[in-house]
């Protein structure tokens, strides 16, 4: 609830205990089914192989960035970013392969208000619409919220990428609007969605995504029992 101040003006909630909260630091995120670490030019090779499983290059479409040539083009780009403190780049690790197999970066990053962005999503055709997609979503979720206690979580996209926007409502960001003429991007406009995640809403993100990713919501052909906004709703 909104207090007034001595003039009775709306100030919004007293946060008489806040303090800055600190960086992320570039550390391994264990889950279930994949891993974080930190991107490193080791991971290049087989991330740029995995890419390559995919028929064509729509993948790339969203980003900000054209598709690299070859191996060496790609190389050239993570080690470039490896040592970024903001883009902080991390590489998802299947944990039955051992193999990378995508990458996302914490970003945007203010820690003097505890507000982080979710960006530089790039999933192969081995992790994505998978459950480990989920699951590695859910742990830099996790850490964000819970081992940095950052109260606001934000995903961005451009507003014709209707895959981005499906994910992020599915996982439990709610629709902010729309920024009008945000960037011009490989030469042409793009009008920004936003979406969020605050600290408030994410004990229930939390409870649902757990019990998504556990391994009994899944059948021996690997389909899920029930959805994620249906966990949602129960809890």
């Amino acid at each position: 609830m909104s207090q007034n101040n001595q003039f009775g003006q709306p100030v919004g909630d007293a946060l008489p205990d806040w303090q800055p909260r600190p960086h992320p630091q570039r550390m391994t995120l264990a889950g279930r089914l994949c891993r974080l670490e930190p991107l490193g030019v080791q991971h290049a090779h087989d991330l740029f192989a995995a890419y390559q499983q995919a028929p064509d290059t729509r993948s790339w479409t969203w980003l900000l960035r054209e598709p690299d040539a070859d191996v060496e083009s790609y190389a050239r780009w993570v080690a470039s970013v490896v040592d970024l403190q903001d883009p902080m780049h991390f590489a998802v690790i299947d944990r039955q392969s051992g193999l990378p197999v995508g990458t996302l970066a914490l970003m945007r990053i203010d820690s003097k208000n505890g507000v982080i962005e979710v960006g530089h999503v790039h999933f192969s055709p081995r992790l994505s619409r998978t459950p480990m997609s989920t699951e590695a979503q859910w742990l830099l979720m996790r850490y964000a919220f819970e081992t940095l206690g950052y109260r606001r979580y934000e995903w961005k996209c451009n507003s014709h990428n209707e895959p981005s926007r499906r994910a992020a409502l599915r996982m439990g960001f709610q629709f902010e609007g729309r920024f009008r003429q945000a960037l011009v991007i490989k030469g042409h406009n793009r009008d920004t969605d936003w979406f969020s995640i605050i600290d408030k809403e994410w004990p229930l993100v939390d409870q649902a995504m757990k019990k998504w990713l556990a391994a009994d919501n899944f059948d021996a052909d690997g389909k899920q029992r029930s959805t994620l906004e249906s966990w949602r709703q129960a809890v």
